[in-house]
């Protein structure tokens, strides 16, 4: 389970620029980065109480809940998986139900996004299909000074290695309303292909909204990522065979 060890991308590490995608013209290969650029370093860490207050207070923040889930008619923040405020005060059994529980349908594996400083800047959050063999991304930058600063970037390459090196599943995607363009191009430049179109499916400031599906392959992933591991693993579950 991911709160069992913490992903670190290093410097020395092959990381590509999000800035310098070079696209076939025929559209037949996944984007490729042209150049070597490490974007803004993060650990991937298990999450603690205090991260779930500072998520919650972060989700009161109305454009910070609209980049994350939005919200429920009633007007509270929506979140996947858990109510943060909840947890907080959470028995045991709760807290390990939602984060360390391998049984949980659908498996999450949600982890706390950190700064190489030790500043906890977001979560990140995998939904696991084992019979279909695929994983839905899910990434949040709480701190909203920091957005645009390359941290997204890095936690969703941290995740596909996940996915790709240790889960050896294969198919990574993420569901993105169509208002949130910013979140597209990130996705878009890592080589994510745009895979349908959901209609009408978010609710956004009193309207309907479409939402798209991008997706990434396995073998899409090893041809953007040719140089394979991209993360320094400190600890790490067995990988699957």
């Amino acid at each position: 389970m991911l709160s069992s060890y913490i992903l670190r991308l290093w410097p020395d590490m092959v990381c590509k620029s999000v800035n310098s995608v070079d696209r076939s013209s025929s559209g037949s290969d996944t984007d490729r980065f042209k150049e070597d650029e490490v974007p803004s370093l993060v650990e991937l860490r298990p999450v603690t109480r205090d991260d779930v207050k500072r998520l919650g207070d972060w989700l009161d923040d109305l454009e910070v809940s609209d980049a994350w889930f939005g919200r429920y008619t009633y007007g509270d923040a929506a979140h996947l998986g858990y109510e943060p405020k909840d947890m907080i005060d959470a028995t045991e059994d709760q807290w390990n139900e939602v984060f360390h529980d391998p049984h949980h349908e659908p498996h999450r594996d949600i982890f706390s996004i950190y700064t190489l400083s030790g500043d906890h800047i977001g979560e990140g959050q995998l939904s696991i299909d084992e019979a279909l063999g695929d994983a839905q991304i899910s990434v949040l930058i709480g701190k909203k000074e920091l957005w645009h600063h390359g941290y997204g970037t890095s936690s969703v390459i941290a995740m596909l290695e996940h996915i790709f090196e240790h889960l050896r599943l294969h198919r990574a995607w993420v569901d993105v309303p169509e208002y949130n363009t910013s979140a597209r191009t990130m996705f878009e430049h890592i080589g994510f292909r745009h895979e349908g179109t959901l209609r009408q499916s978010r609710p956004h400031d009193g309207a309907r909204h479409n939402s798209v599906i991008l997706g990434m392959l396995a073998n899409e992933y090893a041809s953007a990522f040719p140089n394979g591991t991209l993360s320094h693993v400190t600890s790490w579950d067995a990988p699957r065979v």
